[in-house]
Formats: structure tokens, C-alpha cells, sequence
């Protein structure tokens, strides 16, 4: 009868054949390549494990207390060659994983431009990369493609055998954009630009998503990826471009307000600048950018004086909006103005001149008029 079960449950493995092994067969040469990598260097740490593990039984079997024929050395301490075999392996294991890393960590850099589009087939320099960029919100994503001045709300397409360039950031909390089939995982930081090189060999529909918690709507961070031949994707572009909607900075600022499970978004028109806010942290109206705050710490920054002018970069956006209350300290505002020394030298006389005038027309007494009578 347990034999009978036994059986009943291998026709169960058939149900397996179902489960789309994207990690191991992707539609990318790069997630290829880091799948490849991570089959190697597992074949090559089951030439240790599958072994100790074996002998693991073999010994227990051998020595039971049922084996009265097993040989038995009290006084056996050493074998010169038990002992390479049991250190040359496992040296020699991880110089071949050490190598296999530097590799991979070296021609697998999601910074570095790829040189290739599949094995046997070189990137055509005449052929322009795709460039994306990619803003995490809460909780979709933005797909910017300047150079069609369109974007899209967690839907993206690329065409086929033609090299993909991505930009990577976030507009509050830190995330992480991961298409498997694609390649792989890159984390999305707020003020921060990250970047992703791949290309998608097979035309198909694939699935990405945040691979990082990031609050409430994080399990439904999903986005649909379309692998187009060219054609196809012109055909997309030039629908895209129908859709009607712009997406200026006030768009922007209410895209970017928390919320789930978003459908599909097209806009046919892209604020030139939007990226660059985005990044930089300074969309809302008056709000001084990141990159405007390092150039004045370049030059040597502001006196003591007007420092006190200038706010930091919020992170919690919405704190700072007056949405939520602030969790340290007051929310706070943005740069408006900035005073150069000779301005903060001279509204401080100003400052002074007016408390004086105020003290010379102040009244003697404050006291209460009382008559005679």
C-alpha cells in the first residue's frame, strides 16, 4: 500500500512541466549569460556537496551497530592522501568560482554597454541603443523614452536584437526594477541614477516587478513587457503617440501620489525637463534642485549668514507636502531665495534700522489711563 502511494505521486511531477523556468531560459542574452553563470558555478559546488553527502550515508551504513565486520582503528590519525584530496578539491573549486566571478562581475556589469546581442552576432555600432528611463513610484512605474518623447505607465516594449540602455531612479522610497526574462534586478534610489544594459532576443510577453518591499501596493508593482520586432514597435510607438495625454510636471505631481494597482497608462507628450527633476528632486513649483545645491557646494558654498536660507533634500515627500506629519522634527520648506553675502550683509542693517525705529516710536507707558473723578 505505501508503495502504491508512492507511485501516485510521480505522475505529480508532470505538473512541473507547467512552471516557466524564466531564470534559466530568458529571453536575454544578458540573463542568459547570468543564468549560464549560476548553473556553472552550481554544477561545480555539487562536485563537493554531492560527495559528502553520499559518504555522509555511505559511513552511517558502514558503521552501524549491526556491522560487526566493520574494520575498526582506534589509533588511526592520519592519510597524506585523505588529506590532498580533502583540500586540493575544494581549493581548487573556489579558485575556478573566484575566476568565474571576476568574470562575470566584470562582462555582466549592468553599467557597461553590451558588445554583444546573442553568441556569434556583435551590437551593430551604427544601430542606436534604446534608451529608457525608468521611475519607480508608489506603486508603478514610469516609462520615459526620450528620444520618441512619449512615456507609459507600467507597460513597456523594446524591439528585438537592438541594445537597451536604461535609467534607473525613484521618487521616494528605494526599489528594485527586475524583469527576469530580461536581466538582472537593479535598485531604484531616490536623487540617485542607476543604469541597466540588456537586450531581448525572442518577441514575446514578458512580466516585471519590484523586487524590493516598498509598502503597501508592493506586491501589485507589476508591468507588462513586450518584445517587438521593429516593426511592431514603431506600430506601438505611433499608438502610444495617439493616446492623447501629456505628461507635464503637474501630471507628474499627481501620478506620483501612492496608489495600486494602476492599469496600463500612455502619454503622447513628455516635459523635457521632467527627467531631470525627477531625478533631481525638485518637480514641485520653486523647490531648489539637487544638482543646483551641489554647484554651490562646488563653489564653496553659502556664508553662515544665508545659510540658514536653504532646507535639505527631503526624502518624504509627502511629510513635506503636509500630507502625513513629520516623523522628526517640522516639515520642512523649500529654497526660494538666495542671498549673496553683500544681501544678507545689508538686510541685516535693514534688520537693525527697523528695530530702532520701532523702539524710538514705541509709547512710554502701557499702562492704562486713570482720570480724577
Amino acid at each position: 500500500m505505501r508503495r502504491l502511494r508512492l507511485l501516485l505521486l510521480v505522475p505529480m511531477v508532470a505538473l512541473l512541466s507547467a512552471c516557466n523556468l524564466v531564470v534559466l531560459k530568458p529571453a536575454g542574452d544578458i540573463a542568459q549569460q547570468q543564468g549560464d553563470l549560476l548553473m556553472i558555478s552550481t554544477l561545480l559546488m555539487l562536485i563537493i556537496i554531492v560527495p559528502v553527502m553520499a559518504l555522509t550515508v555511505f559511513f552511517a551504513w558502514k558503521y552501524r551497530a549491526s556491522n560487526k565486520d566493520a574494520e575498526y582503528q582506534p589509533d588511526w590519525d592520519h592519510s597524506t592522501h585523505l588529506e590532498v584530496v580533502i583540500w586540493a578539491a575544494p581549493l581548487l573549486i573556489i579558485i575556478c568560482l573566484g575566476a568565474l566571478t571576476w568574470a562575470g562581475t566584470h562582462l555582466l556589469d549592468p553599467y557597461r554597454p553590451i558588445d554583444r546581442i546573442k553568441p556569434g552576432q556583435a551590437v551593430d555600432e551604427s544601430v542606436e541603443p534604446l534608451q529608457v528611463n525608468v521611475v519607480a513610484l508608489d506603486w508603478k512605474w514610469l516609462f520615459i523614452y526620450p528620444q520618441y518623447g512619449v512615456a507609459t505607465v507600467n507597460e513597456l516594449a523594446a524591439p528585438v536584437d537592438r541594445p537597451i540602455r536604461f535609467h534607473i531612479t525613484s521618487s521616494s522610497v528605494m526599489n528594485s526594477f527586475y524583469i527576469p526574462a530580461l536581466a538582472g534586478q537593479i535598485y531604484a534610489m531616490p536623487g540617485m541614477e542607476t543604469k541597466l544594459h540588456a537586450v531581448i532576443n525572442r518577441p514575446g510577453e514578458y512580466e516585471g516587478f519590484s523586487a524590493n518591499y516598498s509598502g503597501d501596493g508592493f506586491s501589485h508593482m507589476r508591468f507588462a513587457f513586450h518584445g517587438m520586432d521593429q516593426a511592431g514597435f514603431d506600430g506601438w510607438i505611433a499608438g502610444v503617440r495617439q493616446g492623447g495625454q501629456a505628461l507635464d510636471r503637474d501630471r507628474y505631481l499627481e501620478l506620483e501620489k501612492p496608489s495600486e494597482k494602476v492599469p496600463a497608462m500612455r502619454f503622447s507628450t513628455v516635459d523635457g525637463g521632467l527627467w531631470d527633476a525627477i531625478l533631481n528632486m525638485c518637480v514641485e513649483p520653486g523647490k531648489m534642485c539637487m544638482g543646483e545645491m551641489m554647484e554651490i557646494d562646488r563653489k564653496g558654498g553659502l556664508t553662515m549668514a544665508s545659510v540658514r536660507n536653504t532646507m535639505p533634500l527631503v526624502y518624504d515627500k509627502y511629510a513635506g507636502r503636509g500630507k502625513n506629519a513629520a516623523i522628526f522634527g517640522s516639515n520642512d520648506s523649500y529654497v526660494m531665495t538666495i542671498c549673496t553675502p553683500l544681501q544678507a550683509e545689508a538686510a541685516a542693517a535693514d534688520r537693525i534700522r527697523r528695530a530702532e525705529l520701532d523702539a524710538a516710536s514705541a509709547p512710554v507707558s502701557l499702562a492704562p489711563l486713570s482720570g480724577l473723578g
